[in-house]
């Protein structure tokens, strides 16, 4: 007899969370176990700060309990990645800071970590120099591996065309970054 862990492995994200949108809280534990590293990631990678996207991670999984009603089936990495981009251009609006100083912070985050590697510096700073909207297609495409389909609806866009706004942003991070070695 498989165990509620094991039951839990078997179920997709999406069913976990109409279970969590129809009260089942405890679930979100697992939503959080599965996902936590992939939205604080993406949070450090777009703001360039640890502290920040450890707080913005937590009131991502805070609003998946508050508008857990608002789920609507739909592809919950879709979901789940739209409000992290919320809460971070939330957090920018609150500060009264545009989300462009997202460039800033990514490249004095490039420039504080003494220990990347030269390669990985190369590719922080190549990032840095793209505007906050290709910046987070990329990051989300190719570190978060979120598909094209995905992509469209977090950004209100048809697959076709994220897929090539996609393929003209990484031959532009090429050269940005062949011109910073």
């Amino acid at each position: 007899m498989p165990t509620k862990k094991q039951h839990l492995e078997t179920l997709s994200d999406e069913m976990i969370m109409q279970k969590v949108s129809d009260g089942d809280l405890d679930l979100l534990k697992e939503l959080f176990d599965r996902h936590h590293k992939h939205v604080y990631n993406f949070l450090y990678k777009m703001s360039g700060d640890r502290m920040l996207a450890e707080d913005l991670t937590q009131d991502v999984f805070y609003k998946l309990i508050k508008y857990r009603n608002s789920y609507n089936n739909g592809s919950f990495l879709s979901w789940m990645f739209t409000i992290a981009r919320n809460s971070l251009k939330t957090h920018y609006t609150r500060n009264q800071r545009p989300h462009d100083d997202i460039e800033v912070l990514a490249h004095k985050a490039v420039e504080d970590e003494e220990d990347a590697s030269e390669n990985n510096a190369h590719l922080k700073y190549a990032l840095s120099q793209l505007d906050p909207y290709d910046r987070e297609l990329v990051i989300l495409n190719r570190y978060k591996e979120v598909r094209y389909e995905d992509l469209a609806e977090i950004m209100g866009s048809t697959p076709g065309a994220v897929k090539t706004r996609v393929c003209r942003i990484l031959k532009k991070l090429k050269n940005i970054y062949l011109e910073s070695i």
